[in-house]
């Protein structure tokens, strides 16, 4: 049973989105018309962002601090740090999961984040050009799935999951910290449905996992303006 604090939406349907090419594209902020269109589907369902990157980074592409108030859920980092409602639930922390001597182990070239490490072989600090020259040459070249495995073999008693995510990175994180992670935070709601939207649903990306999942219903997303075609054609 849905709690009463979803009272006032008429489909009890849980509708969580990826952020980097799903709601915006890679670091960039949203449109006014996806963020018009969420308002408008937050009217009948309940709705919820679900980003690997930290939350200030995802706050900065839904405009601003506000985003935590006009989701119902905001997840980032896969769901290790959560808010329902505007406000915090419980976090957890990767390097309690592996331990700092390991962690350190792992180099310098990443950005530690509450529930995962982001690996970049060309860096965080890329400039948008350089994101989207680096992807096109990382589809032809595979340069990131490479990198993976390289680290897989290294690093194989850590017991980590890999995952390609964004435009120029991975993530790395423990088995079941993955997007599925934030399903967790939902269950008891018991919603109807739980819809996910993303684009890097193939085996390999961040969004695999949830994707398939059964508790789940998918939509795989070519870039945001897919997910407002998607949502104006099914769900307004």
């Amino acid at each position: 049973m849905v709690s009463a604090e979803f009272a006032d939406r008429p489909i009890k349907k849980l509708f969580l989105f990826d952020v980097d090419g799903t709601l915006s594209l890679a670091r960039q902020s949203a449109s006014p018309e996806m963020l018009s269109a969420l308002r408008a589907l937050r009217k009948k369902y309940i709705i919820g962002f679900l980003g690997g990157s930290d939350l200030r980074k995802i706050l900065e592409q839904l405009g601003g601090e506000s985003a935590l108030q006009e989701f119902d859920y905001g997840f980032a980092e896969n769901g290790l740090t959560a808010f329902k409602l505007g406000k915090e639930l419980p976090a957890e922390s990767f390097i309690n999961y592996i331990g700092e001597d390991r962690y350190k182990n792992l180099g310098t070239f990443i950005e530690f984040r509450k529930g995962m490490v982001n690996v970049s072989p060309i860096g965080r600090n890329a400039t948008i050009d350089e994101r989207i020259a680096f992807e096109k040459l990382d589809l032809q070249n595979k340069y990131r799935e490479d990198f993976i495995k390289v680290l897989q073999d290294k690093f194989a008693d850590y017991g980590l999951t890999f995952a390609i995510g964004g435009q120029i990175s991975f993530d790395v994180f423990p088995p079941g910290w993955d997007k599925t992670y934030a399903l967790g935070r939902v269950a008891e709601e018991h919603f109807d449905e739980i819809h996910f939207f993303g684009d890097k649903t193939y085996k390999g990306g961040n969004d695999y996992e949830i994707f398939i999942d059964p508790r789940t219903i998918g939509h795989t997303v070519k870039n945001p303006e897919d997910t407002l075609r998607i949502l104006k054609e099914e769900y307004l």
